[in-house]
């Protein structure tokens, strides 16, 4: 397979979702081999997106050169993952990527409406010589890399949740990216906003941007409470335990968007794997442990 890049330069601006702050990014084409990189125009400094870059992973994936970061950059990066892109270069004039609806759906929109350029290159396969397996002995979960013919991800996520259950979900590329993962949106626990807002966290949060999971019985008050933190009027559970901001996209959308979020971490490895990569519970740290594993072996 020939090596692929975007056939225009797409423009996104938004809030962060933990900062709250305004940011205006650019994705543009990009030269064959050149991979994937991040580059603060307001600093002037590139950060490519690989693994040894990442400094932090609480809530999100960022990453760091110098004085230079930026954050919450998962999904732009599965997007163009999902989407087949090689080469890119991401141009943004302030420290956190656009949450925009909480998901990729607004990149892959754009850039599957146009369609990609071939390049005169042949797309190098990262080939493991061996399998990857990263543990978290907290959690019991784990990302388990795997050599394989062709590039696929299996999730199971399991919050203890008698509203999430135990989720699956499933990616290849024979599977729509864009109809099937780039749609799902990044979710919290009700009980979990409070605690985030009173750490400066989800300063961007709003109604359009987050599955709000409510775990636990919560009285009106509470709700009313959540409601104004939200910019929104008046909301309530639905019976599925669910704040009523939004409506899912599929019953198992967070089980896919933990998906989402982990196809855009292990692309840091430094491009696309010959592999078969299972995970169970997985977040981001662990995800970018493991990519930096994967990037070593190279």
């Amino acid at each position: 397979m020939k090596q692929r890049t975007l056939s225009r330069t797409y423009e996104f601006e938004g809030k962060g979702l933990h900062t709250g702050v305004y940011s205006h990014m650019t994705v543009a084409p990009a030269k064959a081999g050149s991979g994937i990189c991040f580059i603060r125009t307001d600093l002037g400094i590139t950060i490519p997106a690989l693994a040894e870059f990442v400094s932090n992973t609480a809530r999100c994936t960022l990453i760091s050169k110098g004085e230079a970061s930026i954050s919450t950059i998962e999904h732009i990066m599965s997007a163009l993952t999902g989407l087949g892109v090689d080469n890119a270069e991401i141009r943004i004039d302030n420290g956190e990527v656009p949450i925009l609806d909480g998901s990729a759906r607004f990149y892959a929109e754009a850039i599957s409406a146009d369609g990609l350029v071939e390049q005169d290159a042949e797309r190098v396969y990262l080939e493991l010589p061996e399998t990857v397996e990263i543990r978290d002995e907290k959690s019991g979960g784990f990302v388990r890399i795997e050599p394989a013919d062709h590039l696929s991800y299996d999730v199971t996520v399991d919050f203890n949740s008698h509203v999430l259950g135990v989720q699956s979900a499933h990616w290849d590329e024979s599977v729509d990216y864009a109809g099937e993962i780039a749609v799902c949106r990044t979710f919290v626990f009700f009980h979990e906003v409070q605690f985030l807002a009173s750490q400066g966290l989800v300063k961007g949060g709003d109604v359009d941007n987050a599955i709000v999971v409510v775990e636990h019985p919560v009285d009106e008050s509470t709700v009313a409470h959540m409601a104004e933190l939200f910019g929104q009027p008046k909301l309530s559970v639905t019976p599925e335990g669910y704040l009523s901001n939004l409506v899912l996209n599929f019953p198992d959308e967070c089980g896919r968007h933990k998906l989402l979020d982990l196809i855009g971490d292990i692309r840091l490895a430094g491009g696309y794997l010959r592999a078969r990569i299972t995970a169970y519970k997985p977040g981001h740290t662990i995800n970018t442990t493991a990519a930096k594993a994967v990037q070593n072996l190279f």
